[in-house]
């Protein structure tokens, strides 16, 4: 009972950080909507790591290692999403220029983003 308390209190959180995502995307923040969809997706497989593995994950941000060792099958389309997300992890947590970072993500590209790690999420806490 502990272990399914914990993977659901990840999955609360991983929706709680996607709706931080969606509001920081509504104010302009588009850096840190960013952020907050790689944390959701951490979040997320974080919780189903507790799930299947009956064990607490280790305490990293690759999303790539969670999923190998959950040895999840996205379609292509969404595993080079989440690779290009996990890359994005670093640089949108710890800008060099933040000033440069702004003008990088477009609305329309930050909101396919949002959108995409949503439908990605969901497909995690399904599993």
């Amino acid at each position: 009972m502990e272990q399914q308390l914990k993977y659901e209190e990840w999955f609360f959180q991983s929706d709680y950080d996607l709706e931080t995502a969606y509001q920081m995307f509504q104010s302009g923040r588009n850096v840190y909507c960013i952020f907050m969809c790689h944390l959701s997706l951490e979040k997320a497989l974080k919780g189903l790591f507790i799930k299947r593995r009956n064990e607490f994950p280790p305490k990293l941000h690759d999303l790539m290692y969670f999923i190998k060792k959950l040895e999840l099958s996205f379609e292509d389309t969404h595993e080079d999403f989440v690779a290009w997300l996990n890359r994005m992890a670093i640089i949108t947590r710890y800008p060099e220029d933040l000033r440069n970072m702004i003008k990088l993500f477009s609305n329309e590209q930050t909101d396919s983003i949002y959108r995409q790690t949503k439908t990605v999420q969901q497909w995690i806490i399904q599993q």
